[in-house]
């Protein structure tokens, strides 16, 4: 098993995991300094190609930004999302988890589902491609609006069962996205392995957020997403400065010519 996958196993019940993405080396190379997790993920759909679904992601889209973000990524983990469509039998999911492996140099992937893909997950596992799992609300197959999971009693069981079961198919860790807190706390005291939460409480054994909505990059505005620092602010100061210098003649000086 991978040293890096061990260490965030180790983390269960001791330390909070934190969990960023990244889509480029140079966000790669700021976030990899605090994160044990850095997630390629396909809401960089969203993010960057403005798409009103990560369905229309592709896996030439994440092998492309996975490439990037390797060159920035040095201590922690890399994981990958796989992209819809790319997952739906054993084979096509170890050729394509192959695929991204070789060419990214990423240490796992993450898949979407429970049930419905358990035998999959199997066969990577078996195959040697370490895999996280996504629970909850899960983007690649929701319909229509976002809405929270593990509400009714049904629901909570469901995600409980699932869960044990990803954990029994031999993942690392699981995603929990969009659970009610005291659903997401009954699936992470039922565990051994760890979950990683993004809106669904403190009850997760770590957290993971879009890094661009946690800056301020972006003004999506989800429940879930608090806003640590307003980036936007100082990039504008920047290019004014620059926009003002130019105009005035003061840039380029002799120091920044040939």
């Amino acid at each position: 098993m991978n040293a890096k996958i061990k260490n965030i196993l180790k983390k269960k019940n001791k330390s909070k995991i934190l969990c960023l993405t990244a889509y480029s080396k140079n966000f790669a190379e700021l976030i990899d300094k605090y994160v044990d997790i850095t997630l390629i993920g396909d809401s960089l759909g969203s993010v960057l190609y403005n798409y009103d679904t990560t369905k229309k992601v592709t896996l030439t889209n994440m092998i492309d930004h996975s490439k990037s973000v390797r060159l920035g990524v040095k201590k922690s983990l890399m994981v990958v999302d796989m992209p819809f469509n790319t997952y739906r039998s054993n084979l096509s999911a170890y050729k394509n988890a192959k695929r991204v492996i070789k060419e990214t140099k990423c240490d796992a992937v993450k898949l979407e589902g429970g049930k419905k893909i358990i035998t999959q997950i199997k066969y990577l596992i078996k195959k040697k491609i370490p895999v996280m799992g996504h629970l909850g609300l899960l983007p690649q197959s929701a319909k229509g609006k976002f809405k929270s999971k593990g509400k009714s009693t049904r629901e909570t069981k469901q995600l409980i069962k699932d869960a044990l079961l990803l954990q029994s198919s031999g993942v690392f860790a699981i995603v929990i996205e969009c659970v009610k807190g005291a659903t997401a706390k009954k699936i992470t005291q039922s565990l051994k392995i760890p979950t990683i939460g993004i809106g669904s409480s403190v009850h997760c054994d770590g957290q993971v957020l879009v890094t661009d909505d946690l800056i301020g990059l972006n003004s999506t505005k989800i429940r879930f997403v608090k806003k640590f620092i307003n980036i936007k602010k100082y990039i504008n100061i920047g290019l004014k400065k620059f926009s003002k210098d130019v105009k005035l003649k003061k840039y380029p000086t002799k120091k920044h010519s040939y």
